[in-house]
């Protein structure tokens, strides 16, 4: 067993397996809806941080029980002492946990098994690639209760389904089904309940195989894309497909495709 593995077992919010190709990240607190708190979020950051300098080829996040996140732990905010910076600290992990995620070369893929909330569907969002079961639904809930977005759900979101869209999202508190989560941007896919965990554990065995460098370009590209000219934006394009073409992982695709043979990447 590795050490990230021994590690992380001395979460208390969250479970992680950093070994190997495939790593998975689960929000373990279903009495409270998988809500995050403080520890959690510290806990997220700090295996995501591990996630980064591992093998992993792809990431996976899961929630435990009914629910992949309610949001933000109400009751835990409303017991501190000084709200606004308990908060202020709860989003800053957060923050860098997400910052983390869409820089790593991993993959990321968010199985999303229920309820999507707040800081939840903040989460999902930032992932590579959503997989979400039919019954699972999605809303931003933010605003009804006197608060405002975090978790890049203002960055992501505007991407994804557009401004007008957005701002419904977030202002009508609108809860979306799955596969209105689909149609709209958010979600890439959707999947009868009973099939979520082997389409995930597909998707991700997939990534286990592929070349980890060419996936970590594109996360590269897409993120810069919307900050980038055009002429910055190709350079970039150029910039990483030449590093590609001499990584090990290029030469044996192309070697692979000239020899008519399945690649075989490390």
């Amino acid at each position: 067993m590795s050490t990230a593995r021994l590690e992380a077992t001395n979460y208390s919010t969250i479970t992680a397996d950093l070994t190997g190709p495939i790593a998975r990240m689960t929000l373990n607190r279903p009495r409270a809806a998988n809500a995050m708190n403080h520890d959690m979020v510290t806990e997220l950051a700090d295996a995501a941080a591990r996630c980064a300098f591992s093998d992993a080829k792809v990431l996976v996040l899961y929630g435990t029980g009914r629910f992949f996140c309610a949001g933000g732990d109400l009751g835990d905010f409303a017991a501190a002492p000084d709200r606004s910076r308990h908060i202020k600290a709860i989003a800053d992990a957060l923050h860098r946990a997400l910052s983390t995620l869409a820089r790593m070369d991993a993959v990321v893929i968010a199985s999303i098994n229920g309820t999507t909330a707040g800081a939840g569907l903040s989460l999902a969002a930032s992932a590579d690639l959503v997989v979400a079961a039919e019954s699972a639904t999605f809303t931003m809930a933010y605003i009804k209760v006197g608060l405002s977005p975090d978790g890049a759900a203002s960055y992501h979101l505007p991407r994804l389904i557009g401004i007008r869209r957005t701002q419904e999202l977030m202002l009508t508190n609108r809860t979306l089904s799955a596969q209105q989560a689909r149609d709209w941007g958010i979600a890439t896919g959707v999947v009868p309940d009973d099939q979520l965990q082997a389409c995930v554990d597909e998707m991700a065995s997939h990534f286990a195989t592929a070349p980890k460098q060419s996936n970590a370009a594109v996360k590269k590209l897409l993120l810069a894309t919307f900050g980038n000219g055009l002429e910055e934006q190709m350079e970039l394009e150029a910039h990483l497909i030449a590093h590609n073409a001499g990584s090990p992982d290029g030469h044996e695709g192309v070697d692979a495709f000239l020899a008519k043979r399945p690649p075989r990447y490390h």
